[in-house]
């Protein structure tokens, strides 16, 4: 009996680890997909990412997360470089992980 259970709880545990698969790390173009990416929006604003030439909402992070989306060099006005992780569905792509990379301004 005490083999049965054994077994199963190794079976069980070998299954929630297969399970929990991990996300990649993506360094995509970041912005307003609205205002920089010409997506259409019933909401207005809202961050979007640019993969391999398309065009994703994000889900888990916003503008507002990001600083102030419509100063000089906020998310409506410029695109900037970021580091992300999650998962894509459809249109969407869900962040697990959302970070923009430093600016890096010639000197």
């Amino acid at each position: 009996m005490k083999n049965i259970v054994l077994l199963i709880s190794v079976v069980l545990l070998s299954l929630t680890t297969q399970a929990q698969k991990k996300e990649n790390t993506y360094k995509v173009i970041a912005a307003c997909g609205t205002c920089n990416f010409n997506m259409s929006s019933p909401t207005g604003c809202a961050l979007a990412i640019q993969v391999a030439g398309k065009y994703y909402w994000v889900d888990g992070s916003t503008l507002q997360d990001h600083g102030n989306e419509h100063n000089a060099n906020g998310m409506c006005k410029v695109t900037r470089k970021a580091e992300v992780q999650g998962t894509f569905k459809g249109n969407r792509f869900n962040a697990k992980s959302f970070a923009l990379l430093p600016d890096k301004k010639k000197k």
